[in-house]
């Protein structure tokens, strides 16, 4: 039985690391449909800016066959600080990433990216042995089979990296519903259909 204690989210000390989510690496994803993939990614995106939490987009060797950035990710974020890796793999040995990630003052970092045994993975393990406190985001991660997946996700979560999804980061850091619930809900109904149907129910409920 695991003792390590429950370290809560928090939206003032949080930061989203978006690695390699490019247009050629993506067509690797297949723990996960391609429409599913992309809802995950871009609801993760939403979360990131409801919360407004700061954003580091980061791509390896997008010049060859890895491709560039999704577009939706670069035009979501386009203040965020890019970082275009000339060939590092893991992003931590990326010095500018680096810079980055600790000018956010941020010590917990919420991770998701293409593949999730190579590019979240990697990072995540230098993160967590520099002392900051790593939330992988399982489903806006992606790889080429479930047997990989679970392979990483068990390597990571033994070296203390916490696994999420994207809903659980989304209301962990919301904390009580009180807490501008319409703008939560405007946040998930486009992303998850029958929390749109539970709120079109609510909805009619409440306007008779």
């Amino acid at each position: 039985m695991s003792n390590v204690p429950y370290k809560r989210l928090n939206k003032d000390d949080a930061v989203v690391l978006l690695v390699d989510h490019q247009t050629g690496l993506i067509s690797l994803v297949q723990d996960f449909s391609p429409n599913e993939f992309k809802n995950n990614v871009l609801a993760l995106a939403d979360l990131a800016k409801f919360f407004k939490l700061p954003t580091i987009l980061t791509t390896s060797f997008e010049n060859g066959p890895n491709g560039p950035m999704v577009p939706e990710l670069k035009e979501l974020f386009p203040d965020a600080p890019y970082i275009p890796r000339p060939g590092q793999i893991n992003a931590w040995d990326n010095e500018d990433f680096v810079k980055a990630v600790k000018a956010t003052g941020r010590k917990q970092l919420i991770i998701a990216g293409v593949v999730t045994d190579v590019c979240v993975t990697f990072p995540t393990l230098s993160a967590l042995a520099e002392g900051f406190e790593v939330f992988v985001v399982t489903d806006a991660s992606g790889t080429f089979n479930e047997t990989v997946q679970q392979a990483a996700w068990a390597r990571m979560s033994a070296a203390g990296a916490q696994l999420v999804n994207w809903f659980s980061v989304a209301c962990e850091l919301q904390g009580d519903w009180r807490n501008d619930m319409e703008g939560l809900a405007n946040l998930l109904s486009p992303r998850i259909p029958n929390y749109r149907n539970l709120m079109n129910s609510y909805v009619a409920l409440t306007s008779k």
